[in-house]
């Protein structure tokens, strides 16, 4: 286990988790950010066998990742429908629509899919691990430093007051989707090309809920979120060691060692959290 493995691990579910810190600051949770995840994962391996290029699958999973938030936000944020079930359709979607192209192309077991993946700009540095380092300082300098900033923390509080004081609660919650599913598109995109050099059926493997889960842990702030992820990734680097040490206890068991570290920490650390007043609630402007 060494630093570079740990931010590799760390990058699918700290950019999402950011992404989501973003979402919830402006009052929304997107329970569909597995099924987001997993669209771009696909879109960014299939660009990548296409033009030979992970720079160009990271795009393709940025662009799906913001498109199919954008389609998620019609229906929460335009039309006020419950955000639990809109995410859980989406998630199920895309869990169905991935694994039918996949097999359609390259039939159950995709064996011999194998796709550059991205380069190290410095040892154990690439694009995603960049990102996931430098992302807390632009997250915390927009959210604190920035009126727009403001009007995003407005909209998860109290967005009747961000419309009474001229501003739009609901622009600012689409911008904020946007920026989610930018973060969760370039995290299902690293996972595919930047980690696992291929693609298979739902690789994402419940991260997309584990980076819901750091967000609170995190308490919604952005340099706890990034050191979340990583305590989530030391525990999905520990699970691989484990089991080399020979114990004769089920793989299984290992494998659900960073999931599970994930709900404890959720369950002692994530009391005395302070959500946004208005999370999760649809709002609707009054003319």
């Amino acid at each position: 286990m060494n630093w570079a493995d740990i931010l590799t691990y760390a990058a699918p579910v700290g950019l999402a988790a950011q992404g989501e810190t973003i979402v919830q600051r402006a009052g929304l949770i997107n329970i569909g950010l597995e099924g987001t995840m997993l669209m771009a994962a696909y879109a960014s391996m299939k660009l990548t066998a296409i033009t030979g290029s992970p720079f160009a699958g990271m795009a393709a999973g940025l662009i799906v990742g913001v498109a199919v938030c954008l389609l998620s936000a019609l229906f929460t944020v335009r039309l006020g429908a419950d955000q639990v079930v809109v995410g859980t359709a989406l998630n199920l979607g895309a869990l169905g629509a991935t694994s039918t192209m996949f097999q359609a192309e390259f039939g159950r077991s995709g064996q011999l899919l194998s796709v550059p993946a991205l380069p190290d700009w410095l040892p154990g540095i690439d694009l995603g691990t960049s990102l996931l380092l430098l992302w807390p300082f632009v997250a915390t300098w927009f959210l604190w430093r920035t009126g727009a900033g403001l009007v995003m923390r407005g909209s998860g509080e109290y967005p009747a007051a961000v419309e009474a004081a001229g501003a739009s609660a609901i622009r600012s919650r689409i911008i904020a989707v946007s920026v989610g599913g930018a973060l969760a598109g370039l995290a299902g995109a690293y996972l595919a090309v930047g980690i696992a050099g291929t693609f298979v059926e739902n690789i994402t493997a419940g991260r997309g809920f584990v980076a819901i889960a750091m967000v609170t842990f995190g308490r919604l702030k952005p340099w706890w979120v990034l050191a979340a992820s990583l305590v989530v990734s030391v525990a999905e680097q520990a699970q691989f060691t484990m089991q080399g040490w020979g114990l004769g206890v089920s793989p299984q068991l290992f494998v659900a060692l960073p999931y599970t570290v994930a709900l404890l920490v959720l369950v002692f650390a994530g009391k005395g959290t302070r959500l946004p007043e208005s999370l999760g609630r649809p709002f609707r402007r009054v003319t």
